[in-house]
């Protein structure tokens, strides 16, 4: 997949110099309750590579991102304006000098427009949420033209975001001059799309999660690449069910059995190891104070009682195949890993993944990435996805429409 990168705007000339340059990021962190205080800052610093790489070539940094939900209308709850300091603290730490960074009240009209006019080189402007606008979610043209002509150069750093056709992400770039991908995003549709279109052997997939439904698209979309997949979460008991196995009060999707017979039937015919858990931590109830107990090969399952967590059997089998792999893709974890009762498995295939040094990792999907932070072993993970909901579309092997827009610019 080639996109044009920002790397192509300084190859001979620099056409970053004096340049307006509108970036799109994924400033979407989790923020106290108060909206004060920012919980997690991964998604600011994975973006700081093409927020310095501007700077460094003398450009003027214009960033935009949505917070949360407001809605379309302004919410003081969602204001952007807490990331002002965290983002000017760590622009300092990484490039070493004084980064002036300002804030604008609103993303577009005239106040937007008067300060991103007297933006100088090698500083930085953060607009306002652009969700305070309906017209963001909606891609409304007019909108989107606005946020354009705040620019020569639009960059889409935000992959995040890139499954969504909003103004920011699909909109601009039919009005911006120029319209190229930043580092992050780069780095992204490089690891995914080399493990999707050209991986190392053997290609192992792990998958979890509560639904079959929900990763369905990616199960049929992996079956024609992967060697082994490895299926666990809630999402594991549908397929057990479809087996004909009793599993008591576990969670099944009972519409999907059907489903989940074609996917292995599917497997098998390609020749793809397709393993379930083989042993299970029931609990009587669906809480952290929960009674326990470790049941394992086809013994059904007490009538009222639920699986959360896999074995160590489990464990133990899954593991043979991760340590043989080339190319390892990680979306979902193995059990209600919140709950420390039930972390175990989750926790010991992180430690599995991150032992495999030889491997490449791709660790993708909210709930997974919290696993491995966790676990504590997010150093020794080759990738670590920061997109949700766009790692997991581009695994179903969808067209991002954030991506798109970018391919279709001249």
């Amino acid at each position: 997949m080639h996109i044009p990168s920002i790397r192509s705007l300084t190859e001979g000339t620099n056409q970053l110099q004096h340049q307006h340059v509108l970036i799109r990021v994924d400033f979407n962190v989790p923020l106290s309750e108060d909206g004060t205080e920012i919980l997690d800052d991964t998604r600011i610093r994975e973006t700081l590579p093409t927020i310095e790489f501007v700077l460094r070539h003398r450009g003027k940094v214009i960033l935009c991102s949505h917070l949360g939900r407001p809605k379309g209308k302004p919410n003081p709850k969602y204001s952007l304006r807490p990331i002002v300091d965290r983002l000017r603290v760590m622009l300092d730490h990484s490039i070493g000098e004084q980064v002036n960074v300002a804030f604008a009240p609103d993303c577009v009209g005239d106040l937007a427009r008067e300060l991103a006019n007297k933006l100088e080189d090698g500083k930085v402007l953060l607009l306002e949420n652009l969700r305070f606008y309906a017209e963001e979610e909606a891609n409304d043209p007019a909108f989107a033209k606005k946020l354009a002509g705040l620019c020569q150069i639009y960059v889409n750093d935000a992959f995040g975001s890139a499954h969504r056709a909003h103004a920011s992400t699909e909109g601009i770039t039919h009005f911006a001059q120029r319209a190229v991908a930043g580092l992050l995003m780069e780095k992204e549709l490089n690891y995914l799309g080399k493990a999707l279109t050209n991986p190392a052997k053997p290609f192992v997939a792990i998958l979890g999660g509560a639904k079959v439904s929900d990763k369905i698209e990616v199960i049929e979309n992996l079956l024609t690449k992967v060697d082994a997949i490895l299926i666990g979460g809630g999402m594991a008991y549908t397929f057990l069910k479809a087996q004909g196995m009793e599993v008591g009060k576990s969670l099944v999707e009972a519409d999907k059995l059907d489903v989940a017979r074609q996917v292995m039937a599917s497997a098998k015919s390609r020749n793809v190891r397709f393993l379930l858990p083989v042993d299970h931590v029931l609990a009587n109830r669906f809480a952290p104070d929960a009674k326990t107990k470790t049941v394992g090969g086809d013994e059904p399952f007490p009538a009222e009682w639920m699986a959360l967590d896999i074995g160590p059997k489990t464990v133990d089998l899954f593991a043979g195949q991760i340590a043989e792999a080339s190319t390892i893709v990680w979306n979902g974890p193995m059990g209600v890993f919140e709950m420390q009762p039930f972390a175990h498995g989750t926790s010991a295939i992180a430690e599995l993944v991150a032992a495999n040094r030889d491997a490449v990792s791709i660790v993708g999907g909210g709930d997974s990435v919290s696993a491995i932070k966790q676990a504590g072993v997010t150093d020794r993970i080759t990738h670590i996805s920061t997109g949700g909901g766009a790692s997991l579309e581009f695994l179903e092997g969808k067209v991002l429409p954030g991506v798109a827009a970018l391919l279709k610019k001249p």
